[in-house]
């Protein structure tokens, strides 16, 4: 992965707000003496890498006017090139499938999961150039499995997954290398507004089962950030990268039950865990 303006390799990393992943994505990233462009929607959520060094950049991954401008700068920068570009930015949403909003859910989506096929468009010409580039995508579990209550959002990232799983092979003759990785718990803010199940909802009758149950459940037991990012971080820089990296709080539990299980270990698991059953015994009892 040789730049050819610069021996130290340069990564880009989108989503780097305090007590986010990519905030330590890009702590780490610096502290193996890469380049790293620390990026953010609002400016002043990046002060902090600044102070340690980092350069940073305003970048809001859902418009193309502000990928083209943060490519073009970071072109003019390096001459021309990009090793690693590194999706973070997300957001959660996590309500029942019968509740969304679709402005929602549509806004989630230019984050999660078109923002990641425009910064791709827009840097696949430098990370060609690089030489060796490097494209890494932070999906997650919820991708894989049907966790209950984020249909939205396992969507979004069930679609991030099966694009990289594309996008690795038709990038591989340009010798540019597609990490999924499929994320577990992890300690971050993403997850910092739980929804509550409102009074109109059909699952109204279990909403204080939902509360128990789901809201904030990502974080229980989750893998301090700077573990993982340590952990991703070593993962991304290896001679060949894996197609997926499972990592954190619940992701070998994730990927046993997908590899042996089947759907329906998943259906009778969550359906258990997460109060489904209890409601059907709710519903049950009203209808007698």
């Amino acid at each position: 992965m040789n730049s050819s303006t610069t021996s130290r390799k340069t990564v880009l990393v989108t989503g780097c707000s305090p007590g986010g992943i990519g905030h330590e994505l890009a702590k780490e990233y610096h502290l193996r003496g890469l380049r790293v462009i620390a990026t953010a929607r609002r400016p002043e959520a990046l002060t902090a890498l600044a102070a340690l060094g980092l350069e940073t950049l305003q970048l809001d991954v859902t418009k193309t006017d502000s990928v083209r401008a943060a490519r073009d700068y970071i072109a003019s920068l390096t001459g021309g090139t990009l090793d690693i570009l590194v999706n973070n930015a997300g957001q959660s949403y996590s309500v029942p499938a019968t509740d969304i909003d679709l402005d929602e859910v549509k806004a989630m989506f230019e984050v999660n999961f078109f923002g990641v096929m425009r910064m791709v468009q827009e840097f696949a010409p430098l990370l060609i150039a690089s030489g060796s580039g490097r494209i890494v995508n932070i999906g997650s579990i919820s991708g894989v499995m049907p966790y209950p209550f984020g249909s939205s959002y396992n969507a979004s990232k069930a679609a991030l997954h099966a694009y990289g799983n594309t996008l690795r092979i038709e990038m591989e003759p340009f010798n540019v290398q597609v990490i999924t990785i499929i994320t577990g718990g992890v300690k971050s803010n993403i997850s910092r507004n739980p929804r509550l199940i409102q009074p109109t909802s059909i699952y109204a009758p279990m909403a204080d089962i939902f509360r128990e149950k789901r809201a904030g459940r990502s974080q229980v037991g989750a893998m301090p950030a700077d573990v993982y990012a340590k952990q991703v971080v070593a993962q991304t820089l290896k001679y060949h990268v894996k197609a997926w990296f499972w990592i954190g709080n619940y992701s070998f539990f994730c990927w046993f039950f997908d590899t042996f299980t089947g759907r329906r270990g998943f259906d009778w698991l969550f359906s258990r865990t997460f109060g489904l059953s209890k409601l059907k015994n709710i519903l049950r009892k009203k209808q007698n």
